[in-house]
């Protein structure tokens, strides 16, 4: 993707998250000088393998597995410090130098003790209307935020203020629990203090990451901006309240690393070569259990970070779609074609039937979507096993209809296929 005028580049996630994007930027990233998170924090978990080592990267860009490589946390993100650190120091541990070439922003919004407890007792609160939050607190990082109450990487600097402003926090977040009826307690010490020993390891890393960026633009350099979670969890046009709580879109690139929106050049879309999904909300093509727990065990649908079993269905061409449009995609890269490899038949969804309409476009009205039922198309399987392809002409013909088909109905090519988890079974479709 890189060539071609093409020196900054976005990788999205074009569904409900958990597409492989990780395994794309890490390929992506061999050709790349910066690799970029801009939005989302530790409830996200991009998996690589690198010869037959797996690595589950959850704050750290996925490129930074490449010596030489600089990797940057964006403004967008939030940043839980303490398992940052841990994350380092495990890939240290594994034969990785990588914390002199992480830069982080600033302005990155901290995600604190306290933040955790509020995000683990207001799910509790929800009961059967819960929304299936990882508990990292994530939610709660961005509500301080918006509400102009958080703490930043920056603010790690001056220990006074630092002081002023965990007291404060502390003292909301108690209140809110109190509210709710938890028994669960804020330590406001314990926290200042992991604090102040963390600050030294942080602060070094603390910069303008935006001015980086653009003078490495300047510069002729190639960077890549990663994405985590999906264009259908994207607070604004995901399936709220079933969503994240951040822009995940490419819109957010920009916003979310202090770069001008004419700094992106292009923007992959990264799909599942069906659909899957984690936790509560709507999910069109969602199989019956029994077809679902067998797609689940071939593809090995479990969160990365969580461990919890992800919902399956058919590939949703509406969805992809309208993913394309909202993040204006400019190619696919499709993931684990290769377990579908044993099924003697797949299917498309084509649209949606709502009351005897059809229904083209994906509806923002949550109970419209409930009513829908997906019309499918069934394509003939292939029955051959496929991880070994190295080229587009190596896949059997079956396997190449299905892609055409899903370039067909996205209204996009199709530039990358991965067959398998390793590096050498991602093919690049020129």
């Amino acid at each position: 993707m890189f060539g071609d005028g093409v020196r900054c580049l976005v990788v999205v996630g074009s569904q409900w998250g958990d597409e492989g994007k990780g395994k794309i930027v890490d390929v992506l990233a061999s050709d790349a000088d910066w690799i970029a998170r801009y939005q989302g924090g530790a409830n996200a978990g991009h998996t690589v393998r690198v010869g037959e080592d797996e690595f589950i990267l959850h704050q750290v860009p996925s490129g930074v597995l490449y010596p030489g490589k600089r990797c940057v946390v964006g403004n967008g993100m939030v940043l839980d410090p303490v398992t940052f650190l841990k994350e380092i120091d495990e890939l240290k541990a594994r034969g990785h130098e990588v914390e002199d070439r992480i830069l982080v922003s600033t302005r990155t919004q901290l995600v604190l003790a306290y933040h955790k407890l509020l995000d683990q007792a207001q799910e509790k609160s929800r009961g059967k209307g819960a929304i299936g939050t990882t508990g990292r607190g994530i939610g709660c990082a961005y509500e301080d935020k918006v509400a102009r109450v958080g703490i930043r990487v920056g603010d790690l600097a001056d220990p006074v203020r630092l002081r002023d402003l965990v007291e404060a926090g502390a003292a909301r977040a108690q209140a809110r629990l109190d509210g709710l009826g938890s028994d669960l307690t804020v330590d406001t010490d314990a926290l200042y203090s992991e604090l102040c020993k963390l600050a030294p390891r942080v602060l070094p890393m603390a910069c303008d990451v935006g001015l980086a960026l653009k003078k490495a633009l300047d510069r002729g350099e190639r960077v890549l901006l990663e994405g985590a979670q999906g264009a259908m969890l994207d607070v604004d046009h995901g399936t709220y309240p079933f969503v994240t709580s951040s822009n995940t879109t490419a819109g957010q690139a920009a916003t979310g690393l202090g770069l001008g929106p004419t700094s992106l050049d292009a923007v992959l879309g990264v799909v599942k070569a069906y659909t899957t999904r984690v936790g509560a909300g709507p999910l069109p093509t969602e199989l019956p259990e029994e077809e679902a727990a067998r797609l689940r065990e071939l593809g090995a649908e479990y969160g990365a970070t969580t461990g919890r079993p992800r919902r399956t269905g058919w590939f949703d061409a509406v969805v992809v779609r309208y993913a394309g449009r909202l993040n204006g995609v400019t190619a696919l890269a499709v993931s684990k074609l290769d377990v579908l490899d044993p099924l003697p038949e797949i299917s498309l969804c084509v649209g949606y039937d709502c009351r005897g309409e059809r229904l083209e476009e994906f509806p923002a009205d949550l109970s419209l979507l409930a009513e829908v039922e997906p019309v499918y198309e069934t394509m003939p399987g292939w029955n051959t096993p496929t991880s070994e392809a190295r080229r587009l002409e190596d896949l059997p013909a079956g396997a190449r209809a299905y892609l055409d088909r899903i370039a067909e109905l996205a209204e996009l090519p199709v530039r990358y296929v991965s067959v398998g988890t390793r590096r050498r079974e991602i093919l690049e479709i020129q």
